[in-house]
């Protein structure tokens, strides 16, 4: 078997942190020629660093010179659409980080793509490759919480504003914490509930802290080139009654420094994800069960590892291309309900 010719295009922190090291580790099944970011000399320096000899200022050279047969792309979320079309139409099959895009639109158009060329799509959800989240979906596909009837996200910090990159600019990423970290554990949460369909969303976000002077934990920041929300909550009812209670914030007055978590209430038991957790009851008393052998945390080299196995062998990627886009459109939804004040109808 040849070995796969991977490029990435955006060379920032997720590309550095997560996608070179895990392709590098499949050195067997992978090889990674190239690298492309539009100020080629940040390129370079990752480049020597990791011993890839592509260098790139364009994404269009990278793949007509490179003869590619799969990428990453790690740009900013105004990009992901563009990008992911073009190297779609290239014959490349594509592993986009998360938010799919800028809004529902933009996503339908990635799939569309993506069905006509024959090519893997699949997005950098990497908490669902965790071994918390495969075990509660285990549990939760064979029975053990009954009807999983309403849950509660978190993805909260108490002040971590990114202070790199353009994550404070709605023109460049769509909006703020809901749509970068909110959008993880919302996805574990659908997940693990087997994505019910969604009736109505309803949101209210905040600027409150990002856009005066504070103490930075990931950084400072700039207040005067901060126009996205700071904190997000809402609720989506769906069809079947179910709920979900959604959590979101870069900076928050509150005691923990960050909280990922999702909570599932089902009625013969419920848990909590990071770490796995149980509550139930047996011979008349409750019950609360850990496991202490399961390695905890997020994988942030498994969707690398899934996207790799899908392009060699043909098969469908572990966040699916319809599950994004559920979670694209709930995202739009409380953008809208926040915006308006009301209720969004699906």
């Amino acid at each position: 078997m040849n070995r796969l010719r991977i490029g990435v295009i955006g060379t920032g922190m997720i590309a550095e942190t997560a996608h070179i090291p895990a392709y590098l580790s499949h050195p067997d099944q992978v090889e990674l020629v190239a690298l492309c970011n539009i100020h080629p000399q940040k390129a370079r320096r990752l480049g020597d660093r990791f011993n890839i000899p592509g260098i790139y200022g364009d994404y269009r050279d990278m793949i007509r010179q490179e003869n590619l047969d799969a990428v990453s792309v790690c740009v900013p979320n105004c990009y992901h659409a563009p990008i992911t079309v073009d190297c779609l139409k290239a014959g490349c099959h594509v592993l986009c980080e998360k938010p799919p895009a800028m809004n529902t639109q933009e996503t339908e158009h990635m799939i569309q793509t993506a069905r006509e060329q024959g090519k893997i799509l699949t997005f950098n959800l990497h908490y669902r490759h965790s071994k918390s989240v495969q075990l509660i979906k285990r549990m939760a596909e064979q029975g053990a919480f009954g009807q999983i009837y309403a849950a509660r996200v978190q993805a909260l910090r108490r002040r971590g504003i990114p202070g790199w990159g353009r994550f404070t600019r709605k023109e460049i990423q769509g909006g703020g914490c809901l749509i970068d970290i909110g959008v993880h554990m919302l996805d574990v949460a659908l997940y693990a509930m087997g994505f019910p369909d969604v009736e109505y969303a309803a949101a209210s976000t905040f600027s409150k802290i990002g856009t005066r002077l504070g103490v930075g934990l990931m950084g400072p920041w700039d207040p005067d080139q901060f126009d996205v929300e700071d904190a997000a909550f809402g609720m989506i009812r769906f069809q079947d009654g179910s709920c979900l209670h959604l959590e979101s914030a870069f900076a928050l007055n509150m005691k923990e420094p960050t909280i990922m978590q999702v909570h599932l209430f089902g009625d013969r038991a419920g848990a909590t994800v990071f770490p796995p957790r149980i509550f139930s009851e047996a011979e008349y008393e409750l019950t609360d069960t850990d496991f202490p052998h399961l390695e905890t945390g997020h994988d942030r080299h498994g969707s690398i590892t899934d996207f790799i196995h899908c392009c060699i062998h043909g098969v469908q990627p572990l966040v699916r291309v319809d599950e994004a886009l559920a979670t694209q459109k709930i995202l739009d939804m409380m953008y809208q309900s926040a915006q308006s004040g009301k209720p969004v109808f699906a």
